[in-house]
Protein backbone atom coordinates (compact mmCIF):
# COMPACT_ATOMS: atom_id res chain seq x y z
CA UNK A 1 0.00 0.00 0.00
CA UNK A 2 1.79 2.82 -0.95
CA UNK A 3 -0.75 5.79 -0.27
CA UNK A 4 -4.42 6.83 -0.81
CA UNK A 5 -5.34 9.32 -3.67
CA UNK A 6 -8.30 11.88 -3.81
CA UNK A 7 -9.80 12.66 -7.30
CA UNK A 8 -11.55 15.30 -8.64
CA UNK A 9 -15.04 13.95 -7.86
CA UNK A 10 -13.82 13.93 -3.81
CA UNK A 11 -13.23 10.05 -3.91
CA UNK A 12 -11.05 8.57 -1.99
CA UNK A 13 -8.83 5.49 -3.39
CA UNK A 14 -5.79 3.55 -1.44
CA UNK A 15 -3.54 2.65 -4.50
CA UNK A 16 -1.41 -0.58 -4.01
CA UNK A 17 1.32 -2.18 -5.98
CA UNK A 18 0.77 -5.76 -7.30
CA UNK A 19 4.39 -7.54 -7.64
CA UNK A 20 6.73 -4.95 -6.68
CA UNK A 21 8.89 -7.11 -4.42
CA UNK A 22 9.15 -8.98 -0.88
CA UNK A 23 6.54 -7.71 2.08
CA UNK A 24 6.52 -8.28 5.84
CA UNK A 25 3.63 -10.52 4.53
CA UNK A 26 5.03 -12.03 1.50
CA UNK A 27 5.63 -15.58 3.78
CA UNK A 28 8.16 -17.87 1.74
CA UNK A 29 7.05 -15.90 -1.28
CA UNK A 30 9.44 -13.29 -3.67
CA UNK A 31 6.71 -10.77 -3.54
CA UNK A 32 6.80 -10.33 -7.48
CA UNK A 33 4.33 -10.81 -10.22
CA UNK A 34 4.92 -11.97 -14.08
CA UNK A 35 3.60 -10.41 -17.50
CA UNK A 36 1.22 -12.97 -18.20
CA UNK A 37 -0.63 -12.64 -14.76
CA UNK A 38 -0.25 -8.77 -14.47
CA UNK A 39 -2.05 -8.23 -17.75
CA UNK A 40 -5.17 -10.63 -16.92
CA UNK A 41 -5.39 -8.95 -13.75
CA UNK A 42 -5.45 -5.29 -15.18
CA UNK A 43 -7.65 -6.50 -18.30
CA UNK A 44 -10.29 -8.65 -15.67
CA UNK A 45 -11.01 -6.07 -13.20
CA UNK A 46 -11.67 -3.14 -15.69
CA UNK A 47 -13.95 -5.70 -17.73
CA UNK A 48 -15.64 -6.54 -14.60
CA UNK A 49 -15.90 -2.72 -13.83
CA UNK A 50 -17.68 -1.86 -17.05
CA UNK A 51 -19.97 -5.11 -16.32
CA UNK A 52 -21.45 -3.11 -13.03
CA UNK A 53 -19.95 -5.34 -10.92
CA UNK A 54 -18.24 -4.02 -7.54
CA UNK A 55 -14.01 -4.75 -7.91
CA UNK A 56 -10.83 -3.05 -7.31
CA UNK A 57 -9.59 -1.33 -10.35
CA UNK A 58 -5.69 -0.99 -12.29
CA UNK A 59 -4.10 2.44 -12.94
CA UNK A 60 -1.18 0.97 -14.73
CA UNK A 61 0.91 -1.86 -15.73
CA UNK A 62 4.39 -1.69 -15.65
CA UNK A 63 6.94 -4.43 -17.26
CA UNK A 64 10.07 -5.01 -15.26
CA UNK A 65 13.35 -6.48 -16.29
CA UNK A 66 14.14 -8.84 -13.51
CA UNK A 67 13.10 -12.60 -14.52
CA UNK A 68 11.01 -14.19 -12.27
CA UNK A 69 11.00 -18.22 -11.63
CA UNK A 70 7.18 -19.44 -12.38
CA UNK A 71 5.73 -22.99 -12.38
CA UNK A 72 2.35 -22.17 -13.86
CA UNK A 73 0.60 -25.10 -13.94
CA UNK A 74 2.06 -26.44 -10.99
CA UNK A 75 3.43 -29.55 -12.38
CA UNK A 76 7.21 -29.24 -11.22
CA UNK A 77 8.02 -27.45 -14.77
CA UNK A 78 9.51 -24.09 -13.75
CA UNK A 79 10.28 -21.53 -16.34
CA UNK A 80 11.60 -17.99 -16.48
CA UNK A 81 9.00 -15.80 -17.13
CA UNK A 82 8.76 -11.32 -17.54
CA UNK A 83 8.15 -9.53 -14.62
CA UNK A 84 5.35 -6.69 -14.07
CA UNK A 85 3.86 -4.97 -11.41
CA UNK A 86 0.35 -3.57 -11.61
CA UNK A 87 -0.67 -0.01 -9.70
CA UNK A 88 -4.52 -1.16 -8.50
CA UNK A 89 -7.35 0.82 -6.98
CA UNK A 90 -9.42 0.07 -4.52
CA UNK A 91 -11.49 2.13 -1.79
CA UNK A 92 -10.01 0.09 0.75
CA UNK A 93 -7.97 -3.51 0.57
CA UNK A 94 -9.26 -4.95 3.80
CA UNK A 95 -10.36 -8.17 4.42
CA UNK A 96 -12.51 -10.71 6.10
CA UNK A 97 -9.09 -12.40 7.15
CA UNK A 98 -7.88 -8.78 8.54
CA UNK A 99 -10.10 -9.18 11.39
CA UNK A 100 -9.62 -12.72 11.79
CA UNK A 101 -6.21 -12.73 12.66
CA UNK A 102 -6.77 -10.15 15.01
CA UNK A 103 -9.49 -12.39 16.77
CA UNK A 104 -7.79 -15.59 16.66
CA UNK A 105 -4.94 -13.80 18.13
CA UNK A 106 -6.28 -12.16 21.02
CA UNK A 107 -5.90 -8.94 19.96
CA UNK A 108 -9.66 -7.36 20.94
CA UNK A 109 -8.60 -3.72 21.68
CA UNK A 110 -6.89 -3.73 18.34
CA UNK A 111 -9.50 -5.63 16.45
CA UNK A 112 -11.96 -3.50 17.89
CA UNK A 113 -10.32 -0.09 16.94
CA UNK A 114 -9.39 -1.51 13.12
CA UNK A 115 -13.51 -1.70 12.72
CA UNK A 116 -14.55 1.12 14.67
CA UNK A 117 -12.36 2.89 11.59
CA UNK A 118 -13.29 0.64 8.63
CA UNK A 119 -17.38 1.60 9.59
CA UNK A 120 -16.18 5.03 10.33
CA UNK A 121 -14.87 5.34 6.98
CA UNK A 122 -16.84 2.87 4.54
CA UNK A 123 -19.82 2.10 6.28
CA UNK A 124 -21.13 6.11 6.86
CA UNK A 125 -24.99 4.87 6.89
CA UNK A 126 -23.58 3.13 10.44
CA UNK A 127 -23.63 5.52 13.18
CA UNK A 128 -20.70 5.08 15.71
CA UNK A 129 -22.38 5.78 18.64
CA UNK A 130 -24.52 3.16 17.83
CA UNK A 131 -24.18 -0.04 20.30
CA UNK A 132 -25.71 -2.40 17.45
CA UNK A 133 -22.96 -0.84 15.17
CA UNK A 134 -21.03 -4.20 14.72
CA UNK A 135 -24.42 -6.13 13.60
CA UNK A 136 -25.36 -3.54 11.55
CA UNK A 137 -22.07 -4.03 10.09
CA UNK A 138 -22.19 -7.75 9.63
CA UNK A 139 -25.51 -7.51 8.03
CA UNK A 140 -24.24 -5.06 5.40
CA UNK A 141 -21.14 -7.51 4.29
CA UNK A 142 -23.75 -10.64 4.54
CA UNK A 143 -26.26 -9.01 2.10
CA UNK A 144 -23.52 -7.58 -0.40
CA UNK A 145 -21.23 -10.22 0.08
CA UNK A 146 -24.17 -12.82 -1.60
CA UNK A 147 -25.05 -9.48 -4.04
CA UNK A 148 -21.61 -9.46 -5.43
CA UNK A 149 -21.46 -13.29 -5.73
CA UNK A 150 -24.71 -13.43 -8.23
CA UNK A 151 -23.15 -10.46 -9.75
CA UNK A 152 -20.10 -13.52 -10.45
CA UNK A 153 -22.39 -15.72 -11.50
CA UNK A 154 -24.72 -13.62 -14.00
CA UNK A 155 -21.65 -13.28 -15.98
CA UNK A 156 -19.87 -16.45 -15.39
CA UNK A 157 -17.46 -15.50 -13.61
CA UNK A 158 -15.44 -17.53 -10.82
CA UNK A 159 -12.75 -16.49 -8.53
CA UNK A 160 -10.04 -18.84 -8.50
CA UNK A 161 -8.92 -18.63 -4.34
CA UNK A 162 -12.03 -18.19 -2.17
CA UNK A 163 -10.51 -18.25 1.02
CA UNK A 164 -11.46 -14.92 3.57
CA UNK A 165 -7.68 -13.04 2.67
CA UNK A 166 -9.35 -13.19 -0.87
CA UNK A 167 -12.98 -11.63 0.28
CA UNK A 168 -13.02 -7.64 0.72
CA UNK A 169 -14.88 -6.54 3.51
CA UNK A 170 -16.16 -3.79 0.74
CA UNK A 171 -17.79 -6.72 -0.78
CA UNK A 172 -15.74 -5.81 -4.41
CA UNK A 173 -13.98 -8.65 -6.06
CA UNK A 174 -10.19 -8.32 -5.28
CA UNK A 175 -7.07 -10.39 -5.84
CA UNK A 176 -7.24 -11.46 -9.63
CA UNK A 177 -4.89 -14.73 -9.31
CA UNK A 178 -6.39 -17.93 -10.46
CA UNK A 179 -10.33 -16.51 -12.07
CA UNK A 180 -12.06 -17.92 -15.44
CA UNK A 181 -15.08 -17.38 -17.21
CA UNK A 182 -17.47 -20.02 -18.37
CA UNK A 183 -17.27 -20.72 -21.99
CA UNK A 184 -20.65 -22.80 -21.48
CA UNK A 185 -22.45 -23.47 -18.51
CA UNK A 186 -20.79 -25.64 -16.08
CA UNK A 187 -21.39 -25.58 -12.60
CA UNK A 188 -18.13 -27.93 -11.71
CA UNK A 189 -16.04 -25.42 -13.92
CA UNK A 190 -12.74 -24.49 -11.71
CA UNK A 191 -10.17 -21.80 -13.12
CA UNK A 192 -7.56 -23.21 -10.74
CA UNK A 193 -5.45 -25.42 -12.05
CA UNK A 194 -3.98 -26.26 -8.44
CA UNK A 195 -7.28 -27.00 -6.89
CA UNK A 196 -7.73 -30.61 -7.14
CA UNK A 197 -10.48 -30.79 -5.09
CA UNK A 198 -12.70 -28.58 -7.01
CA UNK A 199 -13.13 -26.81 -3.89
CA UNK A 200 -13.72 -23.04 -5.66
CA UNK A 201 -15.71 -24.59 -8.25
CA UNK A 202 -18.16 -22.09 -9.71
CA UNK A 203 -21.30 -23.97 -8.96
CA UNK A 204 -19.48 -24.21 -4.72
CA UNK A 205 -18.84 -20.19 -4.72
CA UNK A 206 -22.09 -18.78 -3.19
CA UNK A 207 -21.35 -21.68 -0.43
CA UNK A 208 -17.78 -20.56 0.15
CA UNK A 209 -18.87 -17.25 0.66
CA UNK A 210 -21.31 -18.49 3.34
CA UNK A 211 -18.39 -19.90 5.42
CA UNK A 212 -16.43 -17.46 4.52
CA UNK A 213 -19.25 -14.66 6.83
CA UNK A 214 -19.71 -17.24 8.92
CA UNK A 215 -15.79 -16.99 9.45
CA UNK A 216 -16.52 -13.51 9.78
CA UNK A 217 -19.13 -13.96 12.67
CA UNK A 218 -16.55 -15.88 14.65
CA UNK A 219 -14.20 -12.66 14.39
CA UNK A 220 -16.75 -10.24 15.38
CA UNK A 221 -18.23 -12.58 18.57
CA UNK A 222 -15.92 -11.31 21.10
CA UNK A 223 -17.27 -7.99 20.66
CA UNK A 224 -21.00 -8.85 20.78
CA UNK A 225 -23.11 -9.31 23.82
CA UNK A 226 -25.58 -12.54 23.52
CA UNK A 227 -28.42 -11.32 22.34
CA UNK A 228 -26.12 -9.68 19.08
CA UNK A 229 -24.67 -13.04 18.83
CA UNK A 230 -27.68 -14.68 18.46
CA UNK A 231 -29.48 -11.81 15.86
CA UNK A 232 -25.67 -12.31 14.11
CA UNK A 233 -26.74 -15.81 13.57
CA UNK A 234 -29.88 -15.12 12.69
CA UNK A 235 -28.69 -12.58 10.00
CA UNK A 236 -26.60 -15.40 8.35
CA UNK A 237 -29.31 -17.90 8.38
CA UNK A 238 -30.75 -15.39 5.79
CA UNK A 239 -27.66 -15.59 2.91
CA UNK A 240 -28.84 -18.38 1.22
CA UNK A 241 -32.66 -16.79 0.64
CA UNK A 242 -30.48 -13.17 0.14
CA UNK A 243 -28.33 -14.66 -2.84
CA UNK A 244 -31.17 -16.73 -4.42
CA UNK A 245 -33.54 -13.65 -4.63
CA UNK A 246 -30.72 -11.51 -6.21
CA UNK A 247 -29.53 -14.89 -8.50
CA UNK A 248 -32.80 -15.07 -9.44
CA UNK A 249 -33.77 -11.51 -9.86
CA UNK A 250 -30.70 -11.04 -12.15
CA UNK A 251 -31.53 -14.33 -14.24
CA UNK A 252 -35.11 -13.12 -14.75
CA UNK A 253 -33.39 -9.74 -16.05
CA UNK A 254 -31.32 -11.67 -18.31
CA UNK A 255 -33.98 -13.74 -19.66
CA UNK A 256 -37.09 -10.34 -20.11
CA UNK A 257 -39.24 -12.35 -17.50
CA UNK A 258 -41.36 -9.22 -16.07
CA UNK A 259 -43.21 -9.46 -12.82
CA UNK A 260 -44.08 -12.19 -10.55
CA UNK A 261 -44.80 -15.82 -11.34
CA UNK A 262 -44.25 -18.69 -9.45
CA UNK A 263 -42.58 -20.68 -12.14
CA UNK A 264 -39.91 -18.50 -12.81
CA UNK A 265 -37.53 -20.22 -10.28
CA UNK A 266 -38.43 -23.65 -12.36
CA UNK A 267 -37.80 -21.94 -15.75
CA UNK A 268 -34.28 -20.82 -14.85
CA UNK A 269 -32.97 -23.90 -13.18
CA UNK A 270 -34.66 -25.97 -16.31
CA UNK A 271 -32.74 -23.54 -18.74
CA UNK A 272 -29.36 -23.90 -16.96
CA UNK A 273 -29.85 -27.80 -17.13
CA UNK A 274 -30.16 -27.49 -20.55
CA UNK A 275 -27.54 -25.68 -21.12
CA UNK A 276 -25.40 -27.79 -19.20
CA UNK A 277 -26.68 -31.01 -21.56
CA UNK A 278 -25.92 -28.66 -24.67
Amino acid sequence: LIGVYTNRHGERWELQLKGSGRTPYSRNGDGRAVLRSSVREFLCSEAMHYLGIPTSRAASLVVSDDDVWRDQFYNGNIKKERGAIVLRLAKSWFRIGSLEILAHSGELDLLRRLLDFIIQEHFPSIAMNDSNRYLEFFCTVMSETANLISLWMSVGFAHGVCNTDNFSLLSITIDYGPFGFMDSYDPNFVPNTSDDERRYKIGNQANVGLFNLSKLLQALKPLLDPRQKQLASQILEGYGEHYYSRFTELFKTKLGLLGENENDSYLIAFLLKVSLLC
